[in-house]
């Protein structure tokens, strides 16, 4: 991960207070709740070595994983003049050969054992972080230390990363319409000369520059204890973990050179500025208003997390409720605060809606900021925002490695982890005069950049880009020690994993009310959470013929107003309380989720009942949502993976309800009415067709007490419910190329249809699936990114269900390669149903099955989800207690039966998205009559897909 880019990412990092470091020192008292929600605090214990290296530990025995983590104090803000990208390539290089492990060993420690390992670069730090069944905690001590002394940067390594992230900053950046803006432009614009103005995920140019002797002088400067803090938490005996760590660790020398500081300083702003920027593909215009903010560790830093949540969190906050509800200017809003070790900036900003113009969106931004320097925000906002902010650091710290992550967060952009206790207290503390005081300090008019994002179509003849060019830069010479891979004979072997710790897996109980809602709940922690998911059989496959979207707007709209609440009513209510409710709908099912805190969960749920029961479909609610949604489609149709996407359903499930939008298209959404969506909801949305799922900190007499007041009352209309839904009948592989011109990337998939959730073959095809494109270690990924570097990465899928099911390979590869990369996912399609997979092959692909699902178990939504789907499908519940021997029990010559049947290349549709002109012959010759088609004559509507066929 790098500098985010979206709202859904800035949210996680602008509560750098609240959300993301909500840790308790192991002497600070638990604070007083705020709104009813009470966060609990996280205990743990710290250290430091010798050589400078801190150590945290946070001792959890009701699980049987544990999370590694090691943050560094280097960011993209350290990145050499002229190397951008440097500390962001170093999250890829880690994963690497050291001296005793070979490359790609890592992920043998990690994944192959059923755990997990990843990265994620910001602008202040580093970090490496890793979940793995408890027994093998002393085996990553062992690697981190590996990593951190001894790694291997030779040339082939360096540059074949190198690669890959050229692939990931296609595939993030340049083939994302909004890419430039959010990843690019706004932070470049927002700084004078901090360095935080340059992309973390760097540039072509400047990594193409870039030399082995570059990338080494890097390591050497920042890689080093005392510029290290290792974080542990999980299920251990405290007194051998910290035996281990001085094992491991202990040793490690720190270098005599001292670790060389960011010292620039960003000059204040002295009056407002307008930058235009222009992009490829951009369907609908932006734009983002920023000022200069204070540090994270800031005293004002909790009242501008208020801030921002009142300005953008949720659908009752004032830029959803005024741009987007009551004037309909934009599409989308977004805000951000500081989350920066030294000064950031705190932005907001929109992507408008179709028809509207730049202009409108920066006065109605203006207009709003404006109100909160004139006045403080009431009390019922100051208290929805802090329950939200609150709640979401409940949530964030379900995890093993959520609780870890906040202890690091905040060490790393505070300076102190057990600033995160003190964190929680200042934002309890925050006024409605705080807020106000901190608009007027921060957010004047006259130290406004207003950043504009327009379509290339859009930018006047001769107008330059307002950022300057990468400069050339020499390279150094780096004349320190070099490590290379000791001979395998030499090598110093791992140590061994000890005993197993095993998992208490849950215990779910079901009844059924009078009205015949089906009610099933299962405790999933001792967290404050509770997870309510309710279900109904129909779906986007029932959606009438010509009315792509009737099920997904159906379900949309339930949240936008009922009978005695309007749609501000019902978001401000739920946000109140500190609760996410949201709904959806799939091909098989529709859904409202809350996610609320225990003892919330009565008024929570009421709401959620009345949201289900009543809903009233006001038409102008429902055009309003229609238009966002259209909005919506304009962007995606944008995106080589969405557009592929779309055009799948058709090309394998044509014939059938399946085989057309899930979400809708630009000519079935106008035609949607009131009275289909009211039909929808009287067919499906019934007791006696519903499930209720309740998970979290509750027991079943709880639970049932819960359903039972919110739903009792819910009347089983006359006549029976729906009958299922038919599949399709029939399939023929067809392949198609679809023209997106200007498309930073090219997007491969590979599809056809597979078996239904009922097939016996059930768990042979997820480890076939698991083999083929499952994780990182999975064959597709191993061909395609690993020894390529092709791709940022490549996967697949396979999606049993009731009555229809799909098989599907997805990778995004630079526009030239694509001919390529279709070639290879056929190859290893072939290979799998060809040759029985290794032993070793076969047992680490079914840890990773097996981990993941014990990872989602450990969750109240995951465990909400799993249920779900065993209840919808009609599987016994008790499938949680036997998945594990179902898939160890699978063989090779099973998962090579089902390959050679299910996964015949042969039998596979094509699609690839991508621009055209730069495929010259390659992609036709792979995939010969193929037919091609412009994205303009794209026709989501028509079996054929193409306008006027």
């Amino acid at each position: 991960m790098i500098r985010p880019a979206a709202k859904a990412a800035l949210v996680a990092l602008a509560l750098s207070t609240t959300a993301l470091s909500p840790i308790a020192h192991a002497q600070t008292k638990p604070t007083a709740p705020v709104a009813g929600v009470t966060v609990p605090p996280i205990v743990y214990e710290e250290r430091t070595l010798a050589n400078g290296l801190k150590v945290y530990t946070a001792r959890d025995a009701t699980t049987p994983n544990v999370t590694v983590q090691v943050w560094y104090g280097v960011g993209s803000k350290d990145d050499p003049e002229g190397r951008s990208g440097f500390a962001h390539l170093f999250e890829h290089l880690m994963f690497k050969s050291t001296r005793n492990m070979p490359t790609e060993y890592f992920d043998r420690l990690t994944e192959d054992v059923g755990g997990f390992n990843n990265a994620s670069t910001y602008d202040d730090f580093t970090n490496y972080y890793e979940v793995v069944p408890a027994n093998h905690l002393q085996r990553l001590l062992w690697a981190e230390a590996e990593r951190l002394s001894s790694l291997v940067i030779d040339d082939a390594v360096f540059k074949s990363e190198r690669d890959v992230v050229k692939e990931e900053l296609r595939q993030r950046v340049l083939a994302n319409p909004y890419g430039r803006f959010f990843s690019l432009n706004i932070t470049q614009a927002s700084f004078a000369q901090h360095p935080y103005k340059r992309p973390g995920i760097g540039s072509i140019e400047e990594l193409d520059a870039a030399t082995v002797d570059d990338v080494r002088a890097f390591h050497a400067a920042y890689y080093r204890p005392d510029n290290a803090a290792l974080i542990v938490v999980g299920n251990y005996d405290e007194a051998q973990l910290n035996a281990w760590i001085d094992q491991y660790f202990a040793p490690l020398k720190t270098p005599a050179s001292a670790i060389k500081p960011v010292t620039v300083v960003e000059p204040p702003r002295t009056g407002a500025k307008i930058v235009t920027t222009y992009g490829p593909n951009v369907p609908l215009p932006a734009v983002a208003m920023t000022w200069l903010a204070p540090a994270a560790a800031n005293p004002d830093a909790p009242a501008l997390s208020v801030l921002d949540a009142i300005l953008s969190a949720g659908k009752s906050s004032r830029l959803y409720d005024a741009l987007v509800y009551d004037q309909k200017i934009a599409q989308s809003i977004f805000s951000s605060t500081s989350t920066n070790a030294q000064p950031g900036i705190f932005y907001v900003g929109a992507i408008m809606a179709g028809g509207k113009t730049v202009e409108q969106g920066e006065a109605s931004l203006t207009a709003q900021v404006a109100k909160l320097r004139a006045a403080p925000p009431t009390a019922a906002e100051l208290a929805e925002a802090k329950a939200g902010l609150l709640a979401d650091a409940v949530r964030s710290r379900e995890t093993i490695d959520g609780r870890a992550f906040a202890i690091g967060y905040a060490l790393r952009t505070e300076g102190d982890a057990a600033r995160a206790n003190t964190d929680l207290a200042a934002l309890q503390a925050v006024t409605a005069v705080d807020v106000q005081r901190v608009a007027k300090t921060y957010l004047a008019d006259d130290r406004k950049v207003t950043v504009r994002y327009l379509p290339e179509s859009a930018r006047p003849a001769g107008a330059r880009d307002p950022f300057d060019a990468p400069k050339p830069t020499p390279s150094v010479t780096f004349s320190g020690a070099v490590t290379s891979l000791a001979p395998e004979a030499e090598r110093l072997a791992p140590p061994v994993a000890g005993a197993p710790v095993a998992p208490v897996l849950p215990s779910p109980v079901e009844k059924t009310l009078a009205n015949g809602l089906r009610v099933i709940v299962a405790k999933s922690s001792d967290l404050p959470l509770i997870t309510a998911d309710l279900t109904v059989r129909g779906g986007s496959g029932a959606d009438p013929a010509g009315l792509a979207g009737v099920s997904s707007l159906t379900a949309e709209l339930l949240t936008e107003g009922t009978k005695t609440r309007t749609a501000t009513q019902v978001a401000a209510a739920t946000e109140a309380l500190g609760a996410n409710l949201e709904a959806g709908s799939g091909w098989e099912a529709s859904s409202l989720t809350l996610s609320i805190i225990a003892d919330k969960a009565p008024q929570g749920l009421a709401i959620m009942a009345d949201v289900a029961e009543n809903p009233t479909f006001k038409a102008d609610e429902l055009e309003r949502v229609k238009a966002e949604a259209l909005d919506g489609l304009s962007v995606s149709l944008q995106r080589p993976g969405a557009v592929a996407g779309f055009a799948a359903p058709t090309v394998i499930y044509a014939g059938s309800g399946y085989g057309h939008v899930a979400s809708g298209t630009p000519g079935s959404l106008p035609k949607i009415t009131r009275d289909s969506l009211v039909k929808t909801h009287a067919a499906y949305w019934r007791p006696d067709n519903a499930i209720l799922i309740l998970t979290g900190d509750l027991t079943p007499e709880q639970g049932f007490a819960l359903a039972e007041t919110a739903f009792g009352g819910w009347v089983r209309p006359a006549g029976a419910a729906p009958a299922p839904i038919k599949g399709p009948t029939g399939y023929a592989p067809r392949n198609l190329i679809i023209d997106l011109p200007g498309a930073g990337q090219a997007a491969v998939v590979v599809v056809k249809p597979a078996i239904l959730r009922s097939d016996p073959r059930y768990y042979a095809g997820l480890v076939a699936n698991g083999v083929l494109g499952g994780g990182y270690s999975s064959r597709l990924n191993q061909e395609i990114r690993i020894k390529r570097g092709l791709s940022y990465g490549a996967g697949s899928s396979l999606s049993p269900r009731a009555a229809i099911g799909g098989f599907s390979a997805n990778v995004q590869t630079k526009n030239e390669s694509a001919a390529q990369v279709v070639t290879l996912i056929k190859e290893e399609l072939a290979r799998l149903g060809d040759t029985p997979a290794s032993t070793g092959e076969l047992a680490a692909r079914k840890s990773v099955l097996v981990g993941d699902f014990g990872r989602d178990l450990g969750t109240s939504e995951g465990l909400g989800g799993i249920l779900g789907n065993l209840a919808i499908y009609g599987v016994p519940l008790d499938e949680i207690q036997v998945f594990t021997s179902k898939i160890e029990a699978v063989s090779a010559a099973d998962v090579q039966a089902f390959s050679k049947t299910m996964l015949d290349p042969a039998q596979t549709s094509v699609i690839v998205v991508g621009d055209a002109k730069t495929f010259g012959g390659t992609v036709k010759a792979v995939l010969p009559g193929a037919v091609e088609i412009p994205v303009s004559q794209l026709d989501l509507d028509s079996p054929t897909l193409v306008k006027g066929k």
